[in-house]
């Protein structure tokens, strides 16, 4: 399994598929490094992407807007409570400016009707 870095040295990101039609996988997963107390720790997460169009396979994963969501609602909490900052606000509109984005790339597609196609 090939692995990407997160930025964070405690946990471990492992690719569980080869890239598909689009280029992109579509399994990730979530390992922690050591677990409470320095003991060995292992999976705790586990992202599967949908892979193919929904109007061809259905839904069978989420989308990266989804997970930009999550991220945006937790920066948005951390915002509104004790761990509000300068970073944490730059990063929360640099997310949403991403989802702005990919929405975009939405519309555009649903403009040219190849929304929902193995098509450019």
């Amino acid at each position: 399994m090939r692995e990407i870095v997160s930025g964070n040295p405690n946990v471990t990101i492992s690719i569980g598929d080869e890239p598909g039609q689009g280029g992109a996988c579509h399994e990730y997963y979530l390992s922690a490094k050591v677990g409470r107390d320095d003991t060995p720790a292992g999976e705790y997460g586990h992202v599967k992407f949908q892979n193919g169009p929904i109007k061809e396979m259905g839904v069978n994963g989420c989308h990266q807007e989804d997970l930009l969501a999550i991220v945006i609602d937790r920066l948005e909490s951390f915002q509104a409570g004790n761990f509000a900052c300068r970073e944490n606000a730059l990063a929360l509109t640099k997310c949403q400016e991403a989802l702005q984005w990919l929405d975009h790339r939405t519309r555009n597609r649903q403009v040219r009707g190849v929304e929902g196609k193995n098509e450019i």
